[in-house]
C-alpha cells in the first residue's frame, strides 16, 4: 500500500480530493448500524485503515477513536483534521496493541486485502482488538455481487491550489478476486496546472459467501446488513458487521 502514490507523496492534497463533508451521509449510516447492532453501550472505537481522517471528523463525537493507518503520511493529514484522537502507524493485518475496544471499524482500506489470506488477516485483526460482546463493521466497496466497471471523476479547490482525478475501474478477470483501479491526477497550483502521473490499485472483490464465512472463521457472528447511499441502487450494497460472542 504505501507504493500507492495518492497516500505518500501526493497525501498533502488529500483533502482537495476527498472533502470531509463529502463522508457526511456515509459516517451516518456506520454510526446508525453500530447503534442499531450493539449489545450494550459503546464508547470506544478503533478504526483501521482509517486514512486521512474523513470518517473520524464525523464519528469522534460519537466514539472515543483511536486511528490507525499504515501510511505516516495519510496519518499527518489526519492528525491536522482530527487532533483530539490518538493516531497510531500499523498494517490492519498484524497490529497487536494488547488493547480491546467496544468497536472496531474498517471502512474502503478493507478493499487492498486482495487475497482471502490478507482478508481473513484483517478480521483477525478486529476480533484481537474487539471486547467480548463487541461489534466490528467492515465495509468494502463492493462484492462480486455489486460491482460493475465505472469510471468518475472529482476533486475540490481552495484559494489557491486545486486538485482533480480521473479513475476508472474494471475487472480484468471475472473468474479471480480481486478488481482494478486506475487513477490519474492534476494539480492546479495558483494558475499553473500540470499532470502527476497514474496510480494502480488492486482491489478485493470476494462474494457476499465469502465474507460472512471469513467473518465467522475468526469467532465472529456474522451479520449482513443493506448498505444504502443515495447513490447506490437499494438493495445491492451490503456491509457487514461482526459480533464477537
Amino acid at each position: 500500500m504505501n507504493s500507492i502514490r495518492l497516500y505518500t507523496e501526493l497525501a498533502e492534497w488529500w483533502s482537495l480530493l476527498s472533502d470531509p463533508e463529502d463522508y457526511a451521509e456515509e459516517a451516518e449510516i456506520f454510526r446508525a448500524a453500530i447503534f442499531d447492532n450493539a449489545k450494550d453501550s459503546v464508547t470506544t472505537m478503533l478504526e483501521l485503515g482509517s486514512g486521512g481522517g474523513n470518517n473520524a471528523s464525523h464519528l469522534k463525537s460519537h466514539f472515543d477513536l483511536t486511528l490507525c493507518d499504515l501510511s505516516p503520511d495519510m496519518l499527518n493529514v489526519s492528525e491536522n483534521l482530527n487532533p483530539e484522537c490518538r493516531h497510531l502507524q500499523g498494517d490492519m493485518r498484524t497490529l497487536r496493541l494488547e488493547e480491546e475496544f467496544d468497536v472496531v471499524f474498517i471502512h474502503d482500506a478493507i478493499g487492498y486485502m486482495s487475497r482471502r489470506a490478507d482478508l481473513a488477516a484483517a478480521i483477525r485483526t478486529a476480533f484481537t482488538h474487539c471486547r467480548s460482546g463487541g461489534t466490528a463493521l467492515f465495509v468494502p466497496d463492493d462484492t462480486k455481487e455489486s460491482f460493475e466497471p465505472q469510471t468518475s471523476h472529482g476533486g475540490h479547490d481552495s484559494a489557491d491550489r486545486g486538485f482533480r482525478y480521473l479513475e476508472w475501474t474494471f475487472d480484468r478477470d471475472p473468474s479471480d478476486e480481486h478488481y482494478t483501479s486506475y487513477m490519474s491526477y492534476v494539480i492546479r497550483n495558483g494558475t499553473e496546472i500540470s499532470g502527476l502521473g497514474d496510480d494502480v490499485h488492486v482491489l478485493g472483490l470476494f462474494s457476499e459467501s465469502v465474507w460472512i464465512d471469513t467473518i465467522r472463521s475468526v469467532g465472529f457472528l456474522p451479520v449482513q446488513l443493506p448498505y444504502d447511499r443515495s447513490e447506490f441502487s437499494p438493495g445491492r450494497h451490503s456491509l457487514f458487521m461482526g459480533i464477537k460472542p
